[in-house]
């Protein structure tokens, strides 16, 4: 079960919305994050800025989960309108992937080594900090990673988890799951341990 309140459909939907109206000069930019003035459904916190992870995270999140008619076309045209951007603007989407990328990698790292510096405050926030993994592993299938740095650090990077995480079931809500099979996003299926002697 998870420790946190996952998103509604109407979130990430309105987040990806949101986002298409401005993907073009974003993708076209050279910043990572990038301000959106949408607001979210009433009762749900605020929109994070624009990023492409995000965007990707948001976009496998509906695709998971059962929609009724009238979210299944608003979600289909949502998420063809995003695979259109991919297509026209393919540079700069790799671009902007590796970009991200890395970002994101530098940020689950601090995380990894928070945790590992004080366990009892930060295995908690797990369920939460682990978005920046599976972000990691989406942003990675929209472009070729060619640098030999950033490959062995996720791999040091996921060996440490690996070392640090006691199997248990799906993390996140249910709904979700049968998008995030455990092959591919392992690290959706455990819990971080509360002591463990390995060093990054």
């Amino acid at each position: 079960m998870s420790i946190i309140a996952m998103k509604s459909v109407e979130y990430d939907l309105r987040y990806i919305q949101a986002g298409l109206e401005v993907l073009e000069d974003y993708l076209l930019s050279e910043d990572v994050f990038w301000p959106m003035g949408a607001k979210p459904p009433l009762g749900e916190p605020d929109f994070p800025q624009l990023t492409l992870g995000g965007m990707l995270l948001a976009r496998a999140r509906l695709v998971s989960q059962h929609l009724y008619p009238g979210q299944q076309e608003q979600v289909q045209r949502a998420v063809s309108s995003l695979d259109r951007y991919r297509t026209k603007w393919r540079v700069a989407w790799e671009k902007k992937a590796r970009q991200c990328f890395q970002v994101r990698q530098r940020m689950w790292g601090d995380y990894l080594r928070d945790y590992q510096e004080n366990q009892p405050d930060n295995a908690d926030r797990y369920a939460y900090e682990v978005r920046l993994r599976v972000m990691l592993e989406l942003l990675r299938s929209e472009y070729n990673i060619e640098n030999k740095a950033e490959v062995e650090l996720i791999m040091a990077l996921d060996g440490y988890l690996k070392s640090a995480l006691v199997p248990d079931g799906f993390i996140w809500e249910p709904e979700l799951e049968a998008g995030f099979p455990p092959g591919v996003y392992w690290f959706l299926y455990g819990k971080l341990l509360l002591s463990t002697g390995k060093r990054l």
